[in-house]
């Protein structure tokens, strides 16, 4: 499958500096991470995958900890680094080892090539050693590609007008910051479905975190093997104060009742007694943007909501396009509940690119002032060409 390509594994000190010299007279290199986030509490990148025209390589952080030589070269601007749906790659590199990503092309490996990739290993525990050629082969193969398809995607994207979109899409994602485990006071309020619970419910949510916190860290499993969100949303809904009420949620017999039942119900118990101070309502919610309007009813926001869609349907049955790359859900609910009236207020609205506002600002302020959007115009005056699905 690599046909004559190299590959070279990075196991000790020099070989790393020796690697990082050939890689820093690179124009560009491919770039990805594998970790073990399924399988143990505090996770940790376990390989760092790179090319270049001429090898792959594989670096082990459990064998070379010291991975301080790679910062210049991921910091270099001179280098582009094409990463495979980076998101979590440029988090990794900032928690784990402090290094930043600088010229980024970011793009989702696809049918080029006539090469399926195996994804069998996608959620293996990449800290267990020795690495066996088929691990190996499915590491290598997540950047082997890359840069062959980074030459394609430059092409389509240059062909419908999309290069500095992406650019811009690109220099976003290397500002992304690790939002999992921390030592913050308000941690327990990442737990799905529980947006809507009053201060005895927070306390509640609050003391079963908690002890399923207590005991990833103790098992070293991530959070979800030990209890579900789900598990912990229903016990500070409903605050079981009797064993009965308890077993309506968490069913006796079961592996899960057998592990933490009575644990569990104390924490619930504790959580109804607690007089711990909730965090304050600012640390609760991102905050807002500064320039941001003033916000819609939820009633008007839905019909707006509603209105942005079926503008966005417009747009890629014009243009061809996904919906996702015009905008994405979160972002137009942020206009809709938001309503900015000028292209100013819409660039401030959190989630907005530049490429977005200058591409549709125009059509967007319509929708939102109630007006039929002007087909095809540009909020910049520029005129954007059409391509139609096919």
């Amino acid at each position: 499958m690599f046909g004559s390509t190299p590959l070279i594994m990075v196991e000790d000190d020099a070989t790393l500096r020796a690697v990082v010299e050939t890689l820093s007279r690179s124009a560009v290199i491919a770039l990805d991470t594998e970790a073990d986030s399924f399988h143990h509490y505090q996770e940790k990148l376990c390989l760092i995958q790179l090319s270049d025209l001429h090898a792959d390589y594989i670096v082990d952080p459990l064998k070379v900890p010291d991975l301080s030589p790679l910062a210049p070269l991921f910091a270099d601007p001179s280098i582009v680094k094409v990463l495979h749906g980076g998101d979590y790659d440029v988090v990794s590199l900032k928690r784990d080892h402090g290094m930043s990503l600088v010229n980024v092309f970011d793009t989702i490996i696809d049918q080029f090539f006539g090469v399926r990739l195996d994804k069998r290993y996608q959620r293996h525990d990449w800290a267990l050693r020795p690495l066996e050629d088929d691990h190996l082969d499915y590491a290598r193969g997540d950047t082997h590609w890359l840069l062959a398809l980074r030459e394609v995607l430059i092409t389509r994207l240059r062909r419908v007008g999309r290069l500095e979109a992406h650019a811009e899409e690109c220099e976003a994602l290397t500002q992304r910051e690790w939002g999992g485990r921390s030592a913050g006071a308000a941690d327990f309020l990442r737990v799905k479905h529980t947006g809507k619970l009053d201060d005895e419910g927070l306390r509640v949510l609050r003391a079963v975190w908690r002890y399923r916190d207590g005991q990833a860290r103790d098992m070293d499993r991530p959070t979800f093997k030990v209890l579900p969100d789900e598990v912990l949303a229903a016990l500070a809904q409903e605050r079981p104060t009797t064993r009965a009420a308890f077993d309506e949620i968490v069913r006796p017999g079961g592996g899960m009742a057998r592990r933490h039942g009575e644990a569990l119900f104390a924490a619930v118990q504790a959580g109804l007694a607690d007089t711990e101070p909730l965090p304050e309502p600012e640390d609760r919610k991102p905050a807002k943007a500064k320039a941001a309007p003033a916000a819609l009813g939820s009633a008007a926001a839905e019909r707006l909501m509603l209105a942005l869609k079926a503008w966005r349907n417009g747009v890629v049955d014009r243009e061809g396009l996904a919906p996702v790359v015009v905008a994405n859900n979160d972002l137009l609910k942020s206009i809709a509940r938001l309503a900015p009236r000028t292209l100013d207020e819409l660039a401030a609205v959190p989630g907005a690119r530049k490429w977005q506002v200058g591409a549709y600002g125009a059509q967007i302020l319509a929708v939102v002032s109630g007006a039929a959007p002007p087909e095809g115009a540009a909020g910049g005056g520029a005129k954007r060409g059409r391509r139609r699905r096919r």
